[in-house]
């Protein structure tokens, strides 16, 4: 069975990158943005989008 390139060098170029720490990511889970949006939609009334007051369409 024929192999493109050598096994000894697998791997090389991942193992000489630097360890890069990832952010921390900072948020409202997602129940919370639910529960806004559902208090938003129905129990104020409002519609999805730019709720100017000129702007309001019928909700289909």
């Amino acid at each position: 069975m024929a192999t493109h390139g050598s096994l000894t060098k697998a791997g090389k170029v991942r193992g000489q990158t630097p360890k890069v720490e990832g952010r921390k990511r900072v948020g409202t889970s997602a129940s919370v943005q639910n529960k806004d949006n559902y208090r938003k939609r129905l129990k104020l009334n409002r519609f999805p989008g730019q709720n100017k007051p000129g702007q309001r369409r019928r909700r289909r």
